[in-house]
């Protein structure tokens, strides 16, 4: 007894239909000198489970009730993901005994290239702090099983401190068990001839179905970051498929664009881009999203007193932003992957730090409340702020003109139009779609 431990292995395809409560764990022993290699074997023999792999050499936080029976006084997980199931109590080791409950990330499209600059900079705590240890699920598809082994094996070799567990797998229902933030990078790109409306069904489909799973068996607090595309009507879908969940707690990804309308205000005006605040993306992740030149700020002075070329802001600046993705893919061959990781990062952070004060961030969230007259039940970015709890609310006293309202209003009309043309997937009934112009970015970020 003393020189093995207990693990389990969660049955595969066969129960795949099953909530992951109702489905059966194999229990079996394993000596201490075979279970790297019986973690390599068991990804290969059991590959629709979730496969857990942890850091070589670092202590586990306990995810268990202290009732829990130890072997050889370590804490077992009564029900684990994998084979390399032992926990250790972070509070017996003087170097971790002050760090903060652990807390559980899924990534889908997790070996993807955005996926792969993110999940680094998570595991390293440059995203939720030095002291905050995780566990990383990563989701993907049969296809990308083998990939999501490669990325699993980089992450443990890397030998993050903070990084306490590695899972993947390919089951929503099983990935998301009792996880804190849901990243949804995964989505089916627009291929050459594929029409808007097909792609909304088919991603639509997928967020959908996260949205069950997450309802199912996520944390009922978890926060969820939409970034798959069309990200905004996605993420609309995935919260109406997850009642149990709060609203509030979905975002769409606009991080990225108001990045890019920073920059851009930036290289006009002839300074660093941390000068440029209050930037705020109204409307859809599209060619139609408005970036708000009238309320932005360059070192606390309005934008337009510092650039007075009003019809370089209107026109120029306004299409760069918003065809700046398209721009990207036609220079580098493929959508954007590290910057967009960047911006995800931006966004958590927002969250998760108090905003400054007189500043805010873009984030797409459901209208439901606005107190800017957009309607309500759809997901459109807006200006928020964030006491640094997780949550947000919006911003007062912003000023609109012409201009800006009519933007807006057309990026809603796309938003609407999104909403008609997936309400089997909301629950509203049968889709009707009469989308206007094509006015999506092309396929990714």
């Amino acid at each position: 007894m003393a020189d093995s431990v207990i693990a389990y292995i969660r049955t595969g395809s066969l129960l795949s239909n099953l909530s992951s409560k109702q489905r059966p764990l194999t229990g079996f022993r394993l000596s201490r000198g075979d279970s790297v290699g019986l973690q390599r074997r068991s990804w290969k023999n059991h590959s629709h489970g979730v496969h857990c792999s942890v850091s070589p050499n670092q202590a586990q936080s306990p995810v268990v009730a202290e009732t829990t029976p130890a072997v050889d006084g370590n804490v077992v997980k009564s029900e684990c993901y994998g084979v390399f199931c032992t926990t250790y109590n972070l509070q017996a080791d003087e170097k971790t005994k002050s760090w903060k409950k652990l807390i559980r990330i899924v990534v889908s499209g997790a070996a993807g290239m955005i996926s792969n600059h993110l999940l680094f900079k998570l595991a390293s705590g440059e995203v939720f702090g030095y002291d905050q240890p995780i566990c990383l699920r990563l989701l993907g598809s049969e296809r990308s099983l083998q990939a999501l082994e490669g990325v699993a094996m980089e992450l443990e070799d890397s030998l993050f401190p903070l990084l306490r567990e590695v899972s993947i797998g390919i089951d929503s229902y099983e990935v998301f068990q009792g996880v804190d933030w849901a990243l949804l990078i995964g989505a089916k790109p627009r291929g050459p001839g594929v029409e808007r409306a097909a792609l909304l069904d088919i991603n639509g489909q997928i967020f959908a179905d996260q949205g069950k799973a997450l309802n199912a068996v996520a944390s009922k607090n978890v926060k969820v970051m939409v970034v798959g595309n069309p990200c905004n009507t996605n993420a609309l879908i995935c919260l109406k498929n997850a009642p149990n969940i709060p609203a509030k707690n979905f975002h769409a990804l606009t991080r990225l664009d108001e990045n890019r309308a920073k920059c851009q205000i930036a290289l006009k005006a002839g300074v660093f881009y941390d000068k440029v605040s209050n930037m705020t993306i109204w409307g859809n992740h599209s060619t139609t999203q408005v970036p708000d030149f009238l309320n932005s700020k360059i070192d606390g002075v309005p934008v337009k007193e510092v650039i007075s070329d009003t019809k370089w802001l209107e026109e120029e600046f306004t299409q760069m932003v918003q065809n700046r993705g398209g721009v990207l893919i036609k220079k580098w061959g493929r959508s954007s992957a590290a910057s967009t990781a960047v911006s995800i990062v931006d966004a958590i952070k927002s969250l998760i730090t108090p905003t400054p004060p007189g500043d805010w961030f873009s984030s797409g969230v459901l209208t439901d409340g606005n107190p800017y007259g957009i309607s309500d039940d759809i997901v459109f970015s807006m200006p928020c702020r964030s006491n640094g709890d997780g949550d947000y609310e919006f911003v007062d006293h912003v000023k609109f003109d012409d201009y800006l309202w009519n933007k807006i209003k057309k990026t809603e009309a796309e938003l609407l139009a999104e909403k008609r043309c997936v309400g089997h997937l909301t629950g509203e009934g049968n889709a009707y779609c009469d989308l206007p112009g094509d006015t999506m970015l092309p396929g990714e970020q």
